[in-house]
């Protein structure tokens, strides 16, 4: 099989995997992933209108705001970010039908629910970011700032979380008259996905780009060995 189909496969493997964490962890009732949380909202609001659906709308306006921060930097092949994020909102909904049984009632097994969605997730984004192919819209976005103000990636990427969080909580108050769809699960997804993104990244090896050698022939990354 050539390389690039198997980076291919571990990507698209991976936004499954991802979509499928976030969809536990907002089965689990106590709030939504930080990168959710507006479509969440949304969705609460406009019941006739799926998670998949929203989080489709959303992940379009973050490649728009691209487009404009970026201008002539926006290169073509980055609209496939939107065919990234039209297979992660399929994905999601069906996620969400399949867990349609799963409404826990008790802290122990939301708890559960919200833990392993934060595992789920975070294995998903290793086997999503690995093969280096493209940028999901909610990366893509945290790219432009940081290019556009010449901020560090991490330190944009946890101003965007926050901002979206607090979005959603605005939201929230205009449709709700109270917080709903946000939690500690918000908070505790933002803070121990990263976490367990490095530990698995210690141990697991996924697919990554390939490596030329003196004749500029690609060839796939061979794993660094771990010292005993």
């Amino acid at each position: 099989m050539p390389y690039i189909i198997k980076r291919l496969i571990c990507f698209l493997a991976g936004i499954a995997i991802e979509s499928f964490g976030i969809a536990l962890i907002t089965k689990s009732n106590l709030g939504t992933s930080p990168i959710s949380s507006i479509a969440w909202v949304a969705t609460l609001r406009f019941p006739q209108i799926s998670f998949g659906v929203t989080t489709f709308v959303v992940n379009v306006i973050f490649v728009l705001i691209e487009v404009i921060l970026l201008r002539r930097d926006f290169h073509a092949f980055q609209y496939l970010q939107l065919a990234v994020t039209f297979w992660f909102a399929a994905v999601l909904d069906a996620s969400m039908t399949l867990l349609g049984w799963f409404n826990p009632d008790t802290w122990w097994a939301r708890g559960a629910g919200l833990l392993l969605g934060c595992a789920i997730l975070a294995l998903g984004i290793c086997m999503e970011v690995s093969p280096a192919l493209i940028m999901v819209p909610g990366e893509g976005i945290v790219n432009a700032f940081a290019k556009v103000t010449k901020v560090r990636f991490g330190t944009v990427k946890v101003c965007f979380d926050v901002s979206l969080i607090i979005i959603a909580g605005v939201l929230s108050f205009v449709f709700f008259g109270r917080i709903n769809g946000l939690g500690v699960g918000t908070v505790v997804a933002a803070v121990i996905t990263g976490q367990i993104v490095n530990l698995i990244n210690r141990h697991v090896r996924f697919v990554g780009p390939p490596v030329r050698d003196v004749k500029g022939v690609e060839h796939a990354k061979e794993p660094v060995k771990q010292a005993a």
